[in-house]
């Protein structure tokens, strides 16, 4: 009996997202079947980046494949294609930006921008284009800890160019101005510093910009969230009473402008003493977590109180690139997978896909 697509699809369905829990076949992942005989090949295409995950998911799909009677040789190309998500109404999009990722916070203190490279240089690991806006105008710490030191350059006296390390495109008022200058500016001016930050830095075709948000909810939070076209936010806290209290502040702000929580992270979770291994929550026990289960959202990780996270951000080597097959980088490798997926799911933006209408005066 000849073998048919229909047996083949049926047999690849046996194979789940470790992500969603659907098959690929339901999600229409899987395409481009060919059949030549009993040689088979088929296409697997994901909507976030997950390079470490592609060798266990290549060998599920080609165990599957040869449950099929007649089945000799399978070829599986798995591949990677962010789409650009749908933000606030009303907002301009950034021209080369597919998402826009706030990483906020309450307060200050809890690891935010710790957090933030981490995440952007886990997505750029598991194979994703990925930027960074420093947006903590007031204490810009990005260029310390992705290891930069120079200045951006201009090629048409208008935009500047972003600088780059570990394969990670940044921008950051700290490249601007010299490290020990106390930027004393009023509200008004920050906020329209970040704007020209944000639109006049020729990004380079980014599957995801992570704004690293200055701590709090006041005049620049709230008008980046309302200017900045935002997929999603990802709120940091850490389990201390204190801080989940301000990390709920932050959840409404962004409620109130429309920006959806793709998820908590919660930092400082947990502490392993590295003399003896004792474990001790210093900050309180699943803070985070509890207040994800209030709010219905979803709770993306626990980071643990480590001093090499530390020590890895403040050397300019943050962990994901300092450590990539630690505990830790795991951690934030599943996180910021799980962030991509989440966005994946999220309906997608059509703008581009309509035509400009213009209304011009007849004469």
């Amino acid at each position: 009996m000849a073998l048919t697509e229909q047996d083949l699809l049926a047999a690849l369905a046996s194979v789940q997202d470790p992500h969603t829990g659907k098959d690929f076949v339901g999600t229409r992942a899987v395409r481009n079947v060919r059949i030549d005989g009993g040689d088979v090949a088929f296409d697997v295409e994901l909507g976030y980046p997950a390079k470490s995950l592609v060798p266990v998911l290549r060998e599920q799909f080609a165990a599957a494949a040869r449950r099929v009677a007649g089945v000799r040789n399978v070829s599986v190309n798995i591949s990677t294609k962010v789409a650009a998500h749908a933000v606030q109404r009303g907002v301009q999009l950034l021209p080369q930006v597919r998402n826009i990722i706030a990483v906020a916070s309450g307060k200050g203190g809890v690891g935010k921008s710790t957090t933030a490279a981490n995440l952007a240089l886990a997505l750029a690991a598991e194979g994703a284009r990925v930027g960074v806006l420093d947006a903590d105008i007031y204490g810009p710490s990005q260029p310390m800890m992705l290891g930069i030191n120079r200045r951006p350059e201009s090629l048409d006296g208008k935009n500047m160019e972003p600088l780059e390390n570990y394969g990670v495109q940044v921008m950051s008022i700290g490249f601007l101005v010299d490290q020990d200058e106390a930027m004393i500016w009023r509200g008004p001016m920050a906020t329209q510093a970040l704007e020209q930050l944000l639109r006049q830095t020729n990004w380079k075709d980014l599957d995801y910009l992570l704004v690293d948000m200055p701590p709090g909810t006041g005049d620049i939070q709230l008008t980046l969230s309302q200017r900045v076209p935002m997929t999603g936010a990802v709120i940091v806290t850490t389990p201390q009473d204190i801080a989940l209290l301000d990390a709920r502040k932050g959840i409404k702000m962004f409620e109130k402008v429309g920006v959806p929580i793709l998820g908590i992270v919660e930092n400082m979770a947990v502490h392993v003493c590295s003399n003896c291994g004792h474990v001790e929550h210093i900050f309180g026990a699943d803070g985070g977590r509890k207040m994800a289960q209030e709010y219905g959202m979803d709770y993306l990780g626990a980071l643990p109180l480590d001093m090499q996270i530390r020590l890895q951000a403040d050397s300019g080597k943050p962990t994901v690139v300092a450590d990539p097959d630690g505990e830790v980088a795991l951690i934030y490798k599943k996180v910021a997978r799980d962030m991509a997926v989440k966005i994946a799911q999220k309906s997608k933006d059509f703008s581009s896909k309509f035509p400009t209408i213009s209304i011009s005066k007849s004469t």
